[in-house]
């Protein structure tokens, strides 16, 4: 599970190349969050369990984004606790060279689900500075006996000097924690595997 895991953040953490994304997962497209649309841009199935997708708003190029929503869709158990654990970790490795990093872990009330958020910032040799913020929203999905899980995780970057942008990114903390709390997760639909069992 580890390197599952390690995939996921590996993704995330290096981006990806826009290409004619397949739709794997049977999902809105655009998503609609906040009255934004985000649009399918990325996916690959990175494994036989695991399946990625990810949305840029129109117009937007991944190398260039502001505001990016990723789908980790895990057709497994995956052990909550644990991939919850490795995020954190990921952002407090992060400390020791990055002074605006942090993070903070926050559960539903009813422990179904658990939320990381987290800042960082990054000096490119090549490109613009930016501050970026992460929700990370881990939830475990049943369907009848069979369990399945799911990251969907928002990202909002802002462009510039990095302690005035992630100044910035900290006051719209709890405007960005509210509206993807709020958003309800549609149902996952595995169309590749429907197929092949008809």
């Amino acid at each position: 599970m580890k390197k599952i895991l390690f995939l996921f953040l590996f993704f995330l953490s290096f981006g990806l190349k826009s290409q004619n994304a397949k739709e794997f997962l049977n999902l809105p497209n655009p998503f609609v969050i906040s009255e934004t649309e985000y649009f399918l841009d990325w996916s690959k199935q990175a494994s036989n369990t695991l399946y990625l997708q990810q949305y840029l708003m129109k117009d937007e190029k991944i190398d260039s984004f502001t505001q990016m929503v990723n789908i980790s869709y895990f057709d497994k158990e995956i052990n909550i606790d644990d991939a919850v654990k490795q995020k954190v970790e990921s952002f407090q490795k992060r400390e020791n060279n990055d002074k605006f990093s942090k993070v903070q872990v926050t559960e539903s009330p009813d422990g179904t689900e658990y939320i990381v958020d987290g800042m960082l910032t990054e000096l490119p040799k090549n490109g613009n500075s930016y501050a970026e913020y992460g929700i990370y929203r881990f939830k475990t999905l049943t369907n009848g006996s069979k369990k399945s899980f799911i990251i969907f995780s928002f990202i909002k970057r802002n462009y510039g000097e990095v302690k005035a942008s992630a100044k910035f990114l900290d006051k719209e903390r709890n405007k960005l924690m509210g509206s993807i709390i709020d958003f309800a997760i549609p149902p996952i639909n595995l169309a590749s595997k429907e197929s092949e069992t008809k």
